[in-house]
């Protein structure tokens, strides 16, 4: 996250504990549009876990990252995946879900002699939990904090297609409201007989 906000990485080594909080603006893929992001990184240290899940309410996209070498990190996205939709109310069929914006991470690609998680086997766990006919297939890069390697293209993937969701949401709201409205209106066009045609007394 320190990478891609301040372009600055340090090889220290700082728990997050709760969440740290960042925020910028970014253009979106294909056009000249601008988003701002607030980015909340979450604590990936399972005794940390319980802290951060009041930080996932609300979230437009999940960034979900590992450490290509470590393949425990790769096998634990699961339940971290699983405890994010659970904190957003999302049922594993929920059809909401099905163009929710995940991007998985492989991070420190630059360990090449430590590297332990192959590239194919990330983007395989990434098609397992993609949806079938979902429009919005789980994208998934290889990163480095240290070096950069697409940081960049990440975030403004996770940009891009967490904008085109809510727009798509956006619109079937507007969409129903119309349809209520015609509703309404449907409901006074009743049919009355002209005054002309009552008999009078005078």
């Amino acid at each position: 996250m320190n990478r891609y906000h301040s372009k600055k990485f340090s090889g220290q080594y700082k728990a997050t504990i709760g969440a740290d909080f960042l925020s910028t603006d970014i253009a979106l893929e294909g056009d000249d549009r601008v988003a701002t992001l607030q980015i909340w990184d979450t604590a990936g240290q399972e005794r940390f876990q319980s802290l951060g899940v009041a930080f996932y309410r609300g979230a437009d996209a999940c960034l979900l990252v590992y450490d290509v070498t470590d393949p425990k990190s790769l096998d634990h996205l699961e339940s971290w995946r699983k405890d994010f939709l659970r904190q957003l109310g999302f049922e594993e069929n929920d059809p909401q879900l099905e163009n929710f914006p995940f991007i998985v991470l492989g991070n420190k690609v630059d360990m090449v002699s430590e590297r332990r998680v192959t590239k194919f086997r990330g983007e395989q766990w990434c098609k397992s939990i993609s949806r079938p006919g979902s429009t919005t297939p789980v994208d998934h890069f290889e990163t480095s904090a240290k070096d950069s390697t697409n940081v960049d293209a990440a975030f403004k993937r996770a940009a891009t297609i967490a904008y085109a969701r809510a727009e798509e949401n956006r619109r079937r709201e507007e969409d129903k409201f119309r349809g209520t409205e015609q509703k309404m209106i449907n409901l006074h066009t009743q049919h009355y007989p002209s005054t002309a045609s009552q008999p009078s007394c005078c």
